[in-house]
C-alpha cells in the first residue's frame, strides 16, 4: 500500500473520487521498482493490473513483422498506461521498458474495474483518458510517416507534457538526449541534430540532462500548418 503524499503525487484522478473510494485505491495499490532497461511486461503477457509512474521514465513500443522495434510513446511522471487492457482483461499488445530506474503503482484489475462501474468521477477520468490516448495514437500513425525526424521528436517529447495524459505543473523534465531519441525511435545523434531547430525557434530549451518546454501548443503541433 502506497503512503498517502506518494499516493496523491502519482493518482491525480483520486482527488475528485469520494473518501471511501480514494482509499480502496490507495490500499489496493502497490509499489514496484524497475532498474534501467528491465521491462514492466511484454507483448502478451497477461497482467491483470493498471500502471502509474511514480517517478522516471518508461517506453511503450510493439515490435513489427520484420522484427522491427516501434516506439509509440513515452510514459512520464504521473502518467497511466494500460487502462483499455485491463478493461477487457486481455493480454497485453505492446512491450514496456524502463529507460531509467524508475517507481511503478499497480492498481489491481479488480479495484480497477469496480471503481469503473461504482465510481461516477473514475468513469469520467477513463472517458478522458481514453479518447486522449486514442488521439494521440491517431496523429502518430497519420503523422508518424508523413513528419521528418526534427517533426517526430518534437511530438515525442510534447507527449511527455500532454496536461491529460501526464498532468505536470512544470514544464520540464529530466530527461537525457539519449532517451530523447529512443523514445522517438532514432539513435542519441539523429535526435541532438534534431533537437537544434525546435531549440532554435524557441519552442524548448535543452540544459544539461534537462529539457524545458517554452511554447507546448506549437511543439505538439510541429511540423504541421494546423
Amino acid at each position: 500500500m502506497l503512503s498517502e503524499a506518494k499516493f496523491m503525487t502519482v493518482a491525480h484522478w483520486a482527488k475528485d473520487l469520494n473518501e471511501e473510494d480514494r482509499e480502496l485505491a490507495r490500499r489496493n495499490m502497490t509499489e514496484k521498482l524497475l532498474p534501467k532497461g528491465a521491462y514492466l511486461l511484454h507483448e502478451h503477457d497477461h497482467v491483470d493490473a493498471w500502471f502509474g509512474v511514480i517517478d522516471g521514465l518508461l517506453k511503450i513500443s510493439v515490435v513489427a513483422e520484420s522484427g522491427e522495434m516501434v516506439s509509440l510513446t513515452g510514459i512520464s511522471r504521473s502518467g497511466w498506461v494500460g487502462e483499455g487492457s485491463v478493461i477487457k482483461n486481455e493480454p497485453r499488445r505492446y512491450d514496456v521498458v524502463a529507460l531509467r530506474d524508475t517507481s511503478i503503482a499497480l492498481l489491481n484489475g479488480r479495484t480497477f474495474r469496480w471503481l469503473m462501474d461504482n465510481s461516477p468521477p473514475f468513469n469520467k477520468f477513463l472517458v478522458r483518458q481514453l479518447n486522449e490516448r486514442l488521439g494521440q495514437f491517431i496523429a502518430f500513425v497519420g503523422y508518424g510517416r508523413l513528419l521528418d525526424p526534427t517533426a517526430r521528436l518534437a511530438r515525442s517529447i510534447a507527449w511527455l507534457f500532454n496536461p491529460v495524459l501526464s498532468p505536470n505543473d512544470q514544464l520540464q523534465l529530466g530527461i537525457s538526449q539519449e532517451e530523447i531519441g529512443l523514445l522517438s525511435g532514432m539513435s542519441r545523434q539523429t535526435a541532438s541534430k534534431a533537437l537544434r531547430q525546435p531549440q532554435t525557434e524557441g519552442l524548448l530549451r535543452l540544459q544539461h540532462g534537462r529539457i524545458e518546454i517554452l511554447d507546448l501548443e506549437r511543439l505538439s503541433r510541429y511540423g504541421t500548418k494546423l
